[in-house]
């Protein structure tokens, strides 16, 4: 595979000159210690989880991995993403990975519930609008996500939870998601509640309550708890930590997990399979959990979509140093002083072919919607390519995105979608530009 991709050939995939990618490879090869850090622009594509395999296959070739300042790092979206994916809340696996279908595995997880477990998959979120609209799923509990803003291609998303027959929302503050709910539940925050998260150096932290929550305000746990029992299937926790005991029971890389030991140092980095261990800083150091290491071969696909005549803009979505995610808890801040709208990124080059202005308000078209944003010259992007974040729901900025996403794990292709730019009328822009100018 690797013969067939030359530095010239790459960078004509890629825009980046082919003397800056030897000089890149060299110096990661030859530093004596490099290391990967990636975020959600590596793998919020159709084919992320390919590009993550050729970044562990450079690890393993240039001999990075198992030492101090080496290894692949994905820079989690948000704080406990690695914790809750460790614990069992992928749909595909039990606690740690351990595969659903494995009859061991199986029998040890049910002699704790003493009740049967599902021996297939279950859906992940795209496959839940599916079956949402297809009548096969008719209920919905949420907790802590406003799909109804984030998720892509909310037309479908919106239609699927306006089909369900029963929606439960638990959140801190009335979000887009709580509009289509039959149920709205007040959240406990961090500092109202006893657990755990997991960063993505894999160390398990305490989080301690430091205030009771506001009168009638359950957290989350005892929400579940109560749910549970009222379905006829008590878990007779007394207190969160016995619910870490369980899955230190059940689950052989966290096997010397307990609140005890966590209380007694800065978090413990999984594994840790005994009593008396403290802990894995590095892994990998003498081998993998299969052996040797296997090289999986990765060819160059591309994304879901591809500019053409009538949507010739990649547009590419993200975040700003200000706002959290979709802005559910930083739009109810002293942030917004500082962001109070999104806006479009756009090259100089764009605009003046386009006869856009700078601050002036202008409709962003796909394939499935048409926003209008203000758009702002920006050097951040190159001609052809746009940039903008979806923090501010009354833009409806998702509309515009397709279903697409990782063939493999299913996580959306927020990073690429094609659009075009157009001028709107000339009242509504003169008075959109004065507010995008204030902003900048």
């Amino acid at each position: 595979v690797v013969q067939h991709y030359t530095p010239e050939r790459v960078a004509e995939i890629t825009g980046v000159p082919a003397d800056l990618i030897r000089q890149a490879a060299r110096l990661y090869a030859t530093s004596g210690g490099s290391m990967c850090a990636h975020g959600l622009g590596m793998t919020e594509h159709k084919y992320g989880s390919y590009g993550v395999m050729a970044l562990c296959n450079l690890a393993i070739l240039t001999g990075n991995v198992g030492r101090p300042g080496t290894g692949i790092n994905p820079l989690r979206g948000q704080n406990n993403v690695q914790g809750s994916c460790d614990v069992g809340s992928l749909p595909i696996y039990f606690n740690a990975y351990q595969k659903l279908d494995d009859p061991v595995v199986r029998e040890k997880f049910e002699r704790i519930t003493g009740r049967p477990l599902p021996q297939q998959k279950g859906w992940k979120t795209p496959e839940m609008w599916d079956a949402a609209l297809a009548g096969k799923l008719r209920a919905m509990w949420i907790m802590g996500y406003d799909v109804a803003q984030t998720d892509p291609n909310l037309l479908k998303v919106r239609a699927a939870l306006a089909k369900l027959d029963f929606l439960v929302v638990t959140d801190l503050f009335f979000n887009e998601t709580c509009k289509y709910a039959h149920l709205v539940l007040p959240a406990a925050s961090f500092v109202e509640k006893d657990g755990t998260f997991t960063n993505g150096e894999r160390r398990i932290q305490r989080i301690r309550k430091v205030i009771e929550p506001l009168h009638g305000i359950i957290p989350d746990a005892e929400q579940i708890l109560r749910v549970s029992a009222g379905l006829g299937y008590p878990m007779r926790y007394t207190h969160i930590s016995e619910a870490m005991d369980e899955i230190a029971q059940l689950t052989p890389t966290m096997a010397g997990v307990s609140y005890d030991k966590l209380d007694d140092r800065f978090g413990l980095q999984w594994p840790v399979p005994a009593r008396d261990h403290a802990g894995t800083g590095i892994m990998h150091t003498q081998q993998f959990p299969r052996g040797k290491a296997k090289f999986s071969a990765a060819e160059y696909l591309p994304p879901g979509e591809t500019p053409t005549n009538d949507y010739p803009f990649t547009l590419v979505t993200g975040r700003v140093l200000h706002h959290y995610n979709c802005g559910a808890q930083t739009r109810h801040s002293k942030l917004l002083d500082f962001v109070n709208r999104d806006i479009l990124e756009i090259h100089a080059t764009d605009a003046s072919e386009l006869g856009i202005t700078d601050g002036e308000t202008v409709n962003v078209t796909s394939a499935r919607a048409t926003v209008q944003l203000p758009a702002v010259l920006s050097d951040r992007v190159p001609p052809g390519q746009l940039f903008t974040t979806f923090h501010f729901p009354d833009n409806n900025l998702n509309t515009l995105l397709s279903s697409s996403a990782d063939v493999l794990s299913s996580c959306p292709e927020y990073k690429v979608l094609t659009v075009r730019v157009e001028k709107i009328a000339a009242k509504k822009r003169r008075a959109s530009a004065v507010r995008a100018r204030v902003l900048v």
